[in-house]
């Protein structure tokens, strides 16, 4: 599937419209600034919500962040062809704007029903946005990811850019959990930046994946960004001309 095509790009328009009706560009230039100093040198923080805390920051995160979120979960999906096989639900985990799951949804050879989880009030209802401008159907809570009661599999479940926002012992229950549910059929999807300092507990958990018959790759994906995006990404001071993060797999042959 095409990252950049109808859908996605009337998405793109309806984002830019809708975040730069209250807010100048330069605004929302400044607030990505923030937002990508809070996700790569103060991760810390956001467990406590500062990669949401005021308007700028939220529309940057919608506007950046969820598109290159969007075609990078597309390039990996398309390259599991494990992935793209049909199944009944999709589990969102910290589902943020909702950019990912609907990536990897999209990609399915049947769309499945998706549940998306986030602890912030604003990004379940950006999801909730997000997936009905695809056509999806999906079912969003807010809750903790860590403690939520998920359904019954089979499911396929995603975790992308949120497991460090867990402190270590949620994450480590999450681990056994996903783990063990993968083993009775689920496929599991675990999605974090690319440099090694964000994760710290990343190697404990691609040991573990690569144990239970899972592995681990490293993404760098070129593309042509949308113009709002790579317009925003000039404006900050950052360089996508690759989008890239690590990913974990579980479940399914790639």
């Amino acid at each position: 599937m095409n990252a950049h095509d109808e859908l996605f790009i009337r998405w793109i328009a309806a984002l830019e419209a809708r975040h730069l009706a209250a807010l100048t560009f330069s605004q929302v230039s400044r607030a990505l600034r923030a937002l990508s100093s809070t996700y790569v040198e103060r991760r810390q923080k956001l467990a406590g919500g500062a990669a949401l805390s005021g308007a700028g920051k939220r529309a940057a995160f919608a506007l950046f962040y969820g598109p290159l979120h969007h075609m990078l979960v597309t390039h990996i999906v398309e390259t599991l062809p494990a992935a793209r096989r049909s199944i009944s639900t999709l589990l969102d985990l910290g589902c943020g704007t909702g950019a990912s799951g609907v990536a990897w949804a999209r990609s399915c050879e049947k769309p499945p029903r998706v549940i998306g989880i986030d602890r912030h009030p604003w990004a379940v209802g950006e999801a909730a946005r997000t997936y009905r401008a695809f056509g999806m159907a999906a079912t969003l809570r807010q809750g903790d990811i860590a403690t939520a009661n998920l359904p019954k599999g089979p499911a396929a479940i995603l975790a992308a850019f949120t497991l460090n926002e867990l402190a270590d012992p949620a994450r480590e229950a999450l681990l056994a959990h996903l783990v063990s549910r993968a083993s009775h059929g689920d496929r599991v999807l675990i999605l974090e930046p690319l440099a090694g300092f964000v994760a710290r507990w990343w190697n404990r958990w691609r040991d573990a994946f690569e144990s239970a018959g899972g592995c681990a790759d490293e993404w760098r994906l070129r593309t042509e960004l949308p113009p709002i995006v790579a317009k925003l990404d000039r404006a900050a001071g950052l360089d996508h001309r690759e989008i890239t993060g690590r990913s974990l797999w579980l479940g399914g042959s790639a």
